[in-house]
């Protein structure tokens, strides 16, 4: 089945230049017959798609006059934006034109187009956002990092059914053991919130709940899900990421402070675990719950972040996600308040 992708070109800190080389790469990979569809500054986009040497009958531009920076209010943006390369790219995907759609741009804008111009998957009453997180024990998909700051246990309990899915179909996770975000691994731990979500995912036979989760279990092994609340999942996500680089700056620091020899032997050693813990490598978080396929890249999303972002919309659709989450959010799901 032949796709098109829509991909916001002028989204991110390396657009529109990284961005349109990211397609570039990507549609290498694809199928022949699947299409991109660029939306952007036409006379921006121009030069680097021919500089990049993408064949005219794979890609399409999209002239959109407007752009939505990092700064810009998602909600004022939308408004006074309207001809905007994300307004746009949403309304595609809501109208059909697309089948998928990549942005590395404002976050907050990017997902509001999403809930305001596609239509949401039946059974689900709030999307969340999803990011992969590498960890010793393999990936861990954590659910919301931002879509949902103020959800009701309902909401939490949606993304725990999606994001078993998601594991499944993506991650290759045959049964995905489920947690809880909590201040605590004990059942009475929490607040309303998190009581009555776990309440809901404890009586779902189609749910491995693995009970509370706390944030050090992420990356103990504890589970291959782990779901909360959009303001705690992005704390957890931003956290991890300046942990990281920060942590991986430290090693090479100290390795070349001891000799030249040693920081050269390790070199290779250190690139490896880096790429295996490389937000690039998973390309962007999708954004469940939304009758289309959207990904939210990194803000510092290169050439390969887009290129793999390219690649794992390509794959939601071959597996045809939404409509393995519209047949399970219909079959037995519990009631709540």
């Amino acid at each position: 089945m032949a796709v098109t992708i829509g991909v916001d070109a002028m989204g991110g800190d390396h657009a529109p230049e990284e961005i349109i080389l990211g397609v570039a790469e990507a549609l290498r990979e694809l199928p022949g017959e699947d299409r991109v569809a660029l939306f952007g500054v036409a006379e921006r986009m121009e030069p680097i798609v021919r500089q990049a040497g993408i064949a005219t009958d794979r890609i399409e531009l999209i002239d959109c006059p407007q752009v939505i920076d990092m700064h810009d209010t998602p909600v004022e943006a939308l408004r006074q934006k309207r001809n905007s390369s994300i307004v746009r790219l949403a309304s595609a995907a809501g109208k059909g034109n697309v089948d998928a759609i990549i942005s590395a741009g404002n976050t907050g804008a990017f997902a509001a187009a999403c809930q305001l111009r596609i239509k949401p998957i039946p059974g689900v009453t709030r999307p969340g956002i999803a990011v992969v997180l590498p960890t010793f024990h393999g990936p861990a998909l954590v659910c919301d990092v931002g879509a949902n700051v103020e959800p009701k246990p309902r909401h939490l309990y949606e993304y725990a059914r999606m994001s078993v899915l998601y594991s499944k179909h993506l991650l290759g996770v045959d049964d995905p053991k489920v947690c809880l975000v909590s201040i605590g691994e004990e059942a009475g731990k929490g607040n309303q919130l998190t009581k009555v979500a776990a309440d809901l995912m404890k009586r779902d036979k189609y749910i491995n709940f693995a009970g509370n989760a706390e944030g050090r279990d992420i990356f103990a092994g504890a589970g291959n899900v782990f779901i909360t609340d959009g303001f705690v999942g992005n704390v957890i996500l931003k956290l991890t990421e300046g942990l990281a680089e920060g942590l991986f700056k430290t090693i090479v620091r100290e390795i070349s402070d001891e000799s030249a020899e040693l920081a050269r032997s390790f070199e290779p050693v250190v690139e490896r675990i880096w790429k295996r813990h490389d937000f690039a490598e998973y390309g962007g978080a999708p954004l469940l719950g939304i009758n289309s396929v959207a990904i939210i890249c990194h803000g510092r999303s290169d050439r390969r972040a887009i290129r793999n972002a390219v690649r794992v919309a390509r794959e939601e659709l071959r597996v045809n996600l939404n409509a393995e989450i519209e047949r399970f959010m219909d079959d037995g799901l519990e009631d709540s308040e």
